[in-house]
């Protein structure tokens, strides 16, 4: 797609697209089945003004920081543009904000102007105000709401700004021009469970530069649906980008989703690994009460596209490579790959055509291809959609990257990768104990590759740093190189793949961070317990690895003399796991999702200059590398443990 929005900011970017595209549709809310309401470019850019002006004669100045707490609707992106258009910076999140979060972010943040989505999140902060000094003044975005006394409705403000323009006021178009690149757009607080929230300072041309160089072919005659939460990162991004390039956005929600799609019929979409793993079980489902003429036609249909697939990956270097191939090896296979391909194909065409076609009408039957993000995604779920024919273009970012740093494309679909980096933007793999770098490196072969490491990114997406915490800042981001925490390593593919995290905190499949050192405090504390390290990421739930202690379970009555011994105790295990549950529970602060649903036992102590650090700090990787087996069994059936 050709790239033809020089825009210098996000208001920028917001005036140029209200201008080449008009009265075409940028978002469409859903009333009921089948009846959309829709907002044209023009509309929605001129809404924009009047909320910006309404917000400066508010006292809103340049550069102020305005809370943005909802979840996906139209009066979220209307909200961004009077913020953006006024020469602001917003502080989003999602309306299920809780009271700690409220107070330690619009505080941190010195917001004095708070966007809420509804009644309950009015009252909670209404409620909070003795605690929130700087505040000033709330803005109630649901339309049907009522408003406490002291609150604003937002169509209120927009009907008062537009008026305001109607006599003449001209202030906002002036704000427009004296943003810099430099300005913050969005403040974005990411969550964790260990020391307060990090604000992340985005500037517009952190965004600018996305829009630039996302790899993404989409248009004005593309249908996007709008699922994930608008207030992270990911999501928004994508949503900014269907404004730069004309596409119409469909506010979509969990429980409308599978109708939606069916009658929306998304050609795009950001997605992420639970939404895959949710349709991947429904396919599934049914397919087993299916007659058995279909089952079985589903079986070989499957088979053909894996057969098709696995040799056109090859043929076009596709498939993924962490070692370097000989060249004799290529030129030996290369012949009985591309026999193979001239076989299968007539029947995957015919078998492509009759039976996976219908399975793909469960996504609507248009989908070009969706981005999924916010975790790594299963590499059997990833291998089933593209071999029926869904194409999944795996990316990955971070908030910090604004947050695209790699996403696989059409011609670089390489299962088990995140693809090639995006334009403009540097890598590099770092060994962690030496500091050196092994990628790009010239002193080793192929500059590199192959090597694992912790992955480090340098580009015009890299954020600005942490608002109010220039150490934290210095840690993580020197000379322009960000710290990502992640292991990864550039493929002969020249793409990038992520191996699992160097940092600690844990990112679970549906987008829940937790900082897994509290936990392993509490259950430390246990008598029955010496070492235990949480486990979970890119996973539904979290577990956990323990090696337990034999006095303490002696002392329970528990006649053991060795830990291979206890592995195999029932009794042992019954103990450990009534003390997590006691440890580890609501009643005690801690979330749903930071309950342990699964653990073992292991037979050995970890060791200082092996698993151990010389301070007893326990070394993540090396643990998890060495318990993959244990790990593979807490995980090999999710559906189960998870219950």
């Amino acid at each position: 797609m050709e790239k033809v929005n020089p825009a210098q900011n996000v208001a920028d970017l917001y005036r140029i697209s209200a201008e080449r595209f008009e009265a075409m549709p940028a978002f469409a809310t859903r009333r009921k089945t089948l009846n959309w309401y829709p907002i044209s470019f023009r509309d929605l850019y001129e809404q924009g003004l009047d909320l910006a002006t309404g917000l400066i004669d508010m006292g809103v100045e340049a550069r102020e920081h305005i809370a943005l707490f909802s979840d996906n609707r139209f009066e979220w992106i209307l909200a961004d543009y009077g913020v953006q258009l006024c020469g602001a910076a917003d502080v989003p999140r999602g309306r299920e904000i809780t009271d700690e979060e409220i107070i330690y972010i619009i505080n941190h943040a010195e917001v004095r102007v708070a966007f809420v989505e509804n009644e309950k999140l009015q009252n909670k902060i209404c409620r909070l105000r003795e605690k929130l000094p700087q505040l000033r003044e709330i803005i109630l975005l649901d339309p049907n709401g009522s408003c406490q006394s002291g609150v604003r409705a937002l169509l209120d403000l927009v009907s008062f700004g537009k008026q305001l323009r109607t006599d003449g006021d001209k202030r906002a178009e002036k704000r427009i021009e004296s943003i810099k690149k430099d300005d913050l757009f969005t403040l974005i607080y990411t969550s964790g469970t260990t020391g307060a929230p990090k604000g992340v300072m985005l500037t517009h041309a952190n965004m600018i530069s996305q829009m630039e160089a996302i790899p993404v072919p989409i248009s004005c005659t593309d249908r996007v649906l709008s699922i994930l939460p608008v207030w992270h990162i990911f999501e928004r991004v994508f949503e900014m980008y269907t404004i730069y390039s004309g596409s119409c956005t469909y506010y979509s929600s969990v429980r409308t989703l599978a109708e939606d799609i069916r009658h929306v019929q998304p050609t795009f979409m950001g997605s992420a690994p639970r939404l895959w793993e949710g349709m991947h079980k429904r396919i599934m489902e049914g397919i087993k009460i299916a007659h058995p003429v279909r089952r079985a036609l589903f079986h070989i249909a499957y088979f053909l596209g894996n057969q098709y697939n696995d040799s056109m990956y090859y043929l076009w270097g596709n498939k993924l490579k962490t070692k370097k191939e000989p060249l004799w090896t290529r030129l030996l296979l290369m012949p009985t790959h591309a026999l193979r391909w001239l076989i299968v194909m007539p029947w995957y065409g015919f078998f492509n055509a009759v039976v996976l076609e219908n399975v793909r009408l469960s996504t609507g039957g248009s989908l070009k291809a969706t981005v999924s993000g916010g975790g790594a995604l299963p590499p059997e779920i990833d291998r089933f959609f593209n071999t029926i024919g869904i194409p999944v273009l795996e990316g990955y970012g971070l908030t910090e990257t604004s947050p695209v740093v790699a996403v696989r494309t059409e011609k670089q679909l390489i299962i088990g990768t995140i693809g090639p980096t995006v334009p403009n933007t540097e890598v590099r793999i770092v060994d962690m104990n030496t500091n050196e770098v092994l990628y790009p490196n010239s002193k080793y072969p192929d500059k590199g590759r192959g090597f694992k490491g912790e992955l480090f990114v340098r580009g015009p997406q890299v954020m600005k740093g942490y608002y109010r915490q220039p150490e934290l800042t210095e840690k993580v981001l020197q000379d322009g190189w960000l710290r990502t925490g992640d292991l990864a390593m550039m493929t002969f593919n020249n793409c990038l793949k992520i191996l699992g995290r160097s940092k600690s905190t844990i990112v679970l499949s549906n987008g829940e961070n937790l900082e897994p050192e509290p936990l392993e405090l509490r259950l430390s504390q246990s008598h029955l317990i010496d070492h235990c390290m949480i486990i979970g990421q890119d996973k539904k739930f979290i577990g956990a690895l323990i090696v337990p202690n034999i006095d303490g379970l002696r002392e329970k009555g528990v006649k053991s003399d060795s830990l291979s011994e206890l592995v195999k105790n029932k009794e042992a295990h019954r103990l450990i796991n009534d003390d997590i549950r006691e440890k580890i529970s609501t009643n005690n602060g801690f979330r749903n999702y930071e309950h342990i649903r699964d653990f073992r036992l292991l037979a050995n102590q970890f060791e200082i200059g092996v698993e151990l650090t010389d301070l007893h700090k326990m070394k993540r990787h090396v643990i998890t590398d060495k318990y993959q087996d244990v790990i593979h069994e807490i995980y090999s059936d999710e559906t189960v443990n998870a219950k």
